[in-house]
């Protein structure tokens, strides 16, 4: 055995060799990744996925991850522009599209970006006021996301979107906010009440002109009121009317005389005392 070794010993330090150089040359980039390669030192090209081969000892490869990376921005307190106090925090989705400005340009690629999506976001929001903050939330994402990615595109990065998670108000703030969509609701309230009342209105002047232009109308609706209140069987009914309007000059088919013969009937039917049961009346004897 110890002659074996000794008699090839070159030859197994040559495939000892080689093993090494083949497992410090050959490097595998996925298919999410690119490498960025130096060469003593200095940029040498962009690893694209598949194998690469390196140089031993000269050449040196960092990979980086380009797909889209989710970054939560921590809450941050801001004053909106009507002097509200709000805390608000978001996510910002990026992705790497040059790998050497990411690593050659910046120390710390995903630190600037959140550092720079904090300071965007209290920028951006301090600009608006709280009303837009929470009804336009669409506007103001657009809005952080073109101001972020207008510099981080100088490092190689773009900004996919960027999304308001939440915003939080102080207890003070959100008693004040409901006191005013009470006091909102109410005013509707009111103006749908006036509305009502307004069209109503309208509909009982169109109503009286109809009438007006008809008199023979204006005494069947009389007439039709006397029923009602005559169903009601009530003992005594003062209902002063005048006889123009019960019989009106132009009329042929009606007389005073049978409109009041109609009422006593009506009257005299709906007040007449109902008889016990069982009570006979019968005449007294003289």
């Amino acid at each position: 055995m110890f002659g074996f070794i000794a008699g090839n010993f070159w030859w197994i330090i040559a495939v000892v060799a080689i093993i090494m150089f083949l497992v410090n040359s050959l490097r595998v980039v996925g298919q999410f990744e690119r490498g960025v390669v130096l060469t003593l030192g200095k940029f040498s090209h962009v690893a694209e996925p598949g194998l690469t081969i390196l140089i031993p000892m000269l050449q040196g490869m960092t990979k980086v991850d380009v797909r889209i990376t989710a970054t939560n921005i921590k809450p941050q307190d801001v004053i909106t522009s009507d002097n509200v106090s709000v805390k608000v925090d978001a996510i910002t989705y990026y992705q790497v599209t040059d790998a050497r400005k990411a690593l050659l340009d910046l120390r710390d690629y995903e630190g600037a970006i959140s550092q720079l999506a904090q300071i965007t976001l209290r920028s951006t929001i301090g600009q608006h006021k709280l009303d837009e903050l929470l009804s336009q939330q669409a506007k103001l994402n657009d809005a952080l996301r073109a101001t972020i990615e207008d510099r981080s595109k100088e490092w190689g990065i773009r900004v996919d979107h960027v999304e308001i998670r939440s915003v939080d108000l102080d207890a003070t703030m959100i008693r004040a906010m409901a006191q005013e969509a009470e006091a909102e609701r109410g005013r509707r309230a009111r103006v749908i009440t006036a509305s009502g009342e307004f069209e109503a209105a309208q509909k009982l002047s169109e109503a009286a002109d109809i009438l007006a232009k008809n008199p023979a109308a204006i005494t069947l609706r009389t007439l039709a009121t006397l029923k009602e209140i005559g169903a009601e069987q009530n003992s005594v009914i003062i209902f002063p009317v005048a006889q123009e309007t019960l019989l009106p000059t132009n009329s042929s088919g009606l007389s005073a005389a049978a409109i009041a013969k109609a009422l006593a009937d009506q009257m005299g039917h709906a007040s007449r005392p109902t008889q016990p049961a069982g009570q006979n009346s019968a005449p007294a004897a003289s």
